[in-house]
C-alpha cells in the first residue's frame, strides 16, 4: 500500500511491491499528486525460519530484496529527473536493526535488512556523484507490535506501534541519516557490533 500526501491532498494506491507493475504505479500515485518530496518506503516481510522454509525465505527475498529495489529506484529516478523543481527530495526506509549481524533464527531477513542498509549507503553517493539533492533515512527499529509479530512468540523489548511513530516522524523532523529505535536498541546494537565472528556464531539467540 502506498500512501503521499502533498498541499492537503491525500490519494490511496495499494501497491503490491513484488509485481512488476509496481513502479508504474507508485508514477501513477505521484503523477496524481502532481509531485512528491518524499518516498517511504515501509514494506517488509519476515519469520523466524529455523526450519529454513524455503518458501518463506524466497517470499522474505522477493519483499524486501527485490520489491525494496524496484520501489527505491523508481523513488530515486523520480528525483532524478524533477530535482531541478524538488530541493526537499528525501527518500527514508524502514529496515532494521536485523541487518547489524546475521540472525540465524531469521537468516532472509537479517540479510535483507542489510541488503537494505547497504544498498540506501550505495544511493546516497550515486546521488551525489550525480550531484542530486536527494537526501536519504535509514530507519532502524528492533521488535515493534505489528502483526508481523503477531505469532504468539515472546518478543523481548517489545515497542508499540505509536511510540515508533513518534520516533519516526522526529528522525525526519530532523533529517537525520541514520536512526536506531529506542535507546535500548542503540545499546544492544552497539554491543553486538562488538562481539567478533567467532563467538558470534556460538551465541544462543534464539529470538
Amino acid at each position: 500500500q502506498a500512501l503521499i500526501s502533498q498541499s492537503g491532498i491525500t490519494c490511496y494506491q495499494q501497491i503490491d511491491v513484488t509485481s512488476p507493475d509496481a513502479p508504474a504505479q507508485l508514477l501513477e500515485l505521484i503523477d496524481k499528486l502532481g509531485g512528491m518530496d518524499l518516498y517511504f518506503h515501509s514494506s517488509g516481510i519476515g519469520w523466524q525460519n529455523n526450519s529454513l522454509n524455503i518458501e518463506k525465505e524466497m517470499k522474505t527475498l522477493e519483499t524486501n530484496g527485490l520489491g525494496f529495489t524496484r520501489m527505491v529506484d523508481t523513488a530515486f529516478n523520480w528525483f532524478a529527473t524533477h530535482h531541478q523543481n524538488n530541493s526537499k527530495a528525501r527518500i527514508a526506509c524502514i529496515t532494521s536493526i536485523a541487518g547489524t549481524k546475521g540472525l540465524g533464527a531469521a537468516p532472509a531477513y537479517s540479510a535483507t535488512k542489510r541488503f537494505q542498509n547497504t544498498y540506501i549507503d550505495a544511493l546516497e553517493q550515486l546521488a551525489h556523484i550525480q550531484k542530486l539533492p536527494i537526501r536519504f533515512t535509514d530507519i532502524r527499529p528492533g521488535f515493534v507490535a505489528t502483526g508481523l509479530l503477531n505469532d504468539g512468540k515472546h518478543y523481548p523489548m517489545l515497542m508499540h506501534t505509536e511510540k515508533v511513530a513518534r520516533h519516526i516522524v522526529c528522525a525526519l523532523e530532523k533529517k537525520k541519516r541514520i536512526v536506531v529505535i529506542d535507546w535500548r536498541y542503540r545499546i544492544l546494537v552497539a554491543l553486538w557490533r562488538l562481539i567478533p565472528p567467532f563467538f558470534w556464531k556460538r551465541l544462543p539467540v534464539r529470538n
